[in-house]
């Protein structure tokens, strides 16, 4: 049975990290996430992804891959997977201002990974709060998965 996630966005609102709190450069506390073929193929369903390399053995084990892997896009789950309650990117009312991404080797099932993630800056423009962040993703061999700089408008 694979783990459900929290989706009351509101329930530990008031444990996170306010604007003044966050400091650029620091790092961001993160868990480690044990990546489940279950969970890859629910995420898979959600977003309608149906490739045969995240659900088929046989056709994946014939791939350059030489086995099951994740989507690239797997890193949308992990960033909530890998974040605790407090984390100040899962306040409500965030919204995404931009990001990029770099996928270096895929996520497997049962790879445990382990997120490495901080604000870089952070500045006010035209009134609204804005960190620029980065993330880098690592699979058990302390290979990085994905690495990614995004920018967020903070809610006041």
């Amino acid at each position: 049975m694979s783990e459900a996630f929290e989706t009351d966005f509101w329930k530990d609102a008031a444990q996170r990290k306010s604007w003044d709190a966050i400091i650029p450069g620091e790092a961001r506390p993160t868990l480690p996430y044990r990546l489940t073929l279950s969970a890859i193929q629910r995420y898979c369903q959600a977003v309608g992804e149906t490739h045969p390399l995240y659900f088929d053995e046989d056709y994946a084990r014939k791939s350059r891959y030489g086995g099951l892997i994740a989507p690239p896009s797997i890193h949308i789950l992990l960033m909530f997977a890998c974040t605790p309650a407090d984390d100040w990117m899962r306040s409500p009312g965030t919204i995404n201002a931009g990001q990029s991404w770099s996928y270096n080797q895929p996520a497997r099932p049962g790879d445990d990974i382990r997120l490495e993630a901080r604000a870089l800056d952070k500045f006010i423009r035209k009134e609204r709060l804005f960190v620029v962040h980065d993330n880098v993703f690592f699979n058990r061999r302390d290979e990085v998965i994905c690495s990614g700089r995004g920018w967020t408008i903070r809610p006041a």
